[in-house]
């Protein structure tokens, strides 16, 4: 393969892995459309619920919901006094996941908000219940502070959940395992207690690092 053709795959391919970091426009819309028919990012998403044990009562936020599997999960989960939240930066994932949530939203069990991890917008103060984010954290600036943030709209006693499916050429279990340990590292610094690792057996693992606000005097957001 010469220089020029390795050129231009290594372009299609960053831009393929942008769209689906960033959703826009027409191609935007496929790899909207790719994520929520994909076998394993169902599975991912499901099992991700699960592991919140969400209770009917419960307030949840998720953080870059993409075409929004896992809020149409958790929309089932809750009762009339909880809710699910979600903020995601892609105008096109909004959409798509507005449609797929249309009656929850209409019955008043979901939020879904276009907006950054940076700049959280003031609906999203809190207190909730429990924060979770699927493939996402890889790509937040500074993500200590961002999970300190998170923390801190978390209600005493809240549970934060951070799962990764490593997508890079040649993952392994070892590469999902090495994502574990850094995201637990992660949690650790920004305050949260008690993390422990669950494990999916897909091609490569998913991983879930679960982790507490066990800090009853955590200030609530600036």
């Amino acid at each position: 393969m010469d220089t020029k053709t390795m050129t231009v795959k290594q372009a299609v391919l960053r831009w393929s892995i942008g769209q689906f970091h960033h959703p826009r426009g027409v191609p935007g819309r496929v790899a909207g459309w790719v994520m929520a028919h994909r076998s394993s990012n169902r599975r991912r998403n499901s099992w991700v619920a699960d592991l919140l044990d969400v209770r009917p009562d419960e307030k949840v936020l998720e953080i870059g919901f993409g075409p929004g599997l896992a809020v149409a999960e958790l929309s089932r989960r809750v009762g009339p006094s909880g809710h699910v939240y979600g903020v995601d930066h892609s105008e096109v994932m909004v959409r798509q996941a507005a449609r797929r949530n249309a009656a929850a939203i209409r019955a008043g069990r979901v939020t879904l908000i276009q907006g950054t991890v940076e700049r959280l917008p003031p609906a999203l103060d809190g207190p909730f219940d429990a924060v979770f984010a699927v493939n996402a954290l890889g790509f937040w600036k500074e993500p200590v502070t961002r999970l300190q943030e998170l923390r801190r709209r978390l209600a005493p006693g809240g549970r934060i959940a951070i799962a990764s499916q490593p997508r890079c050429p040649g993952a392994t279990r070892s590469t999902s395992l090495d994502a574990a340990r850094k995201i637990t590292d992660l949690l650790r610094a920004a305050g949260f207690a008690q993390p422990r690792t669950e494990i999916l057996d897909l091609d490569p693992p998913v991983v879930c690092v679960l982790a507490a606000n066990q800090d009853p005097g955590a200030p609530g957001p600036s």
